[in-house]
């Protein structure tokens, strides 16, 4: 409430016609957006990017629901919008069913990366930059440290790996790279608590959140990158990791279907069981022509994905919302 009169105090003095659109982008923000595109009497468009309803559904062990304000503030802003930018046909499907939007005004329109940063590069430079030496097998996560995320499932899974094949010990490094966020495991000290309990302390490497150029070479770095999350409205990382020409080993949940090709720049795992990533994973290391196969497969699938393509559905979003607008204001001026 107070952002929300904040922005309109200092917006007050905007006359209409100041602004044509609003996109507001995840729940809070869109109850911003939904009042000024009132006062403005313009159209508002929203990204929800996460949804209650869908994480949720779908809890890691120990995480914390979303509270029942944020829902009733999500069924709001959806009710308000104009249009609304879902990240994938599954989110889409998810306004629709779980939040009863309007099919008509919801589009699908892919997140972007800027393919002129994440590029494939020079893998023995990215290890010679972090300390990695060129024969070590690199693992890498990347995002914040949630159970959302579930970094944790990379470490039981890396238990089970080195359990499996003793000899990787000495080769195998796996980096996680991120800040604490929410609750349960957001602290990377319950991550050493655990990876000390396992016995893989010596594996494990954190590393803070670092620029775009930073994170590329991780990217490049690494020979995997793995995203256990238990949901992913699409799965950004995984993107980004695949223009660098780095496989992915991903949950099969919400958006990183869409992100991850199956099978062509990836592996896809129906399930959050670490002995399964374990399996999925080892398979990849043993199997280094199937690993350059998918890194062909990644930086192809990830080109996709680019700012001209995002650019473009937007603006064809942008283009619907006004032209809905402008037919809803002739239609009101004519005579009764």
């Amino acid at each position: 409430c107070a952002v929300s009169a904040g922005v309109m105090r200092v917006e007050a003095a905007h006359p209409e016609g100041w602004f044509d659109l609003i996109h507001s982008h995840y729940w809070l923000s869109g109850q911003v957006g939904w009042l000024a595109a009132d006062r403005w009497n313009v159209p508002l468009v929203h990204s929800m990017h996460t949804m209650a309803k869908v994480k949720n559904a779908e809890l890691a062990e120990g995480d914390t629901p979303e509270p029942t304000m944020r829902v009733i503030g999500e069924e709001q802003v959806i009710a308000a919008a104009d249009r609304l930018v879902a990240n994938t046909i599954d989110e889409a499907d998810q306004l629709i069913t779980l939040y009863g939007a309007d099919p008509r005004r919801v589009d699908v329109v892919h997140p972007g990366v800027d393919l002129d940063v994440f590029t494939p590069g020079d893998k023995m430079h990215a290890r010679t930059r972090f300390g990695l030496r060129q024969d070590q097998v690199v693992l890498l996560f990347v995002g914040r440290i949630q159970p959302l995320k579930a970094p944790d499932i990379l470490i039981k899974a890396v238990a089970h790996l080195v359990q499996a094949d003793p000899a990787l010990r000495d080769r195998l490094v796996i980096t996680i790279c991120g800040g604490p966020s929410g609750s349960g495991l957001d602290q990377p000290t319950a991550l050493t608590d655990l990876a000390n309990e396992l016995g893989v302390t010596d594996l494990i490497r954190f590393e803070p959140p670092g620029d775009r150029q930073t994170l590329a070479d991780w990217y490049r770095a690494a020979d995997i990158a793995v995203v256990p999350s238990y949901s992913e409205s699409f799965g950004l990382v995984a993107v980004e990791a695949q223009a660098c020409a780095t496989p992915v080993v991903a949950s099969s949940v919400g958006g990183l279907r869409t992100a991850v090709a199956d099978g062509v720049s990836g592996v896809l795992i129906d399930s959050h069981d670490p002995a399964q990533y374990s399996q999925a994973i080892g398979a990849l290391i043993n199997n280094p022509e199937r690993l350059r196969e998918l890194s062909a497969g990644a930086r192809m699938h990830a080109s996709t994905f680019g700012w001209n393509a995002t650019t473009t559905g937007l603006m064809a979003t942008y283009g619907a919302a006004l032209a809905d607008r402008q037919s809803s204001a002739q239609l009101t001026a004519l005579p009764g």
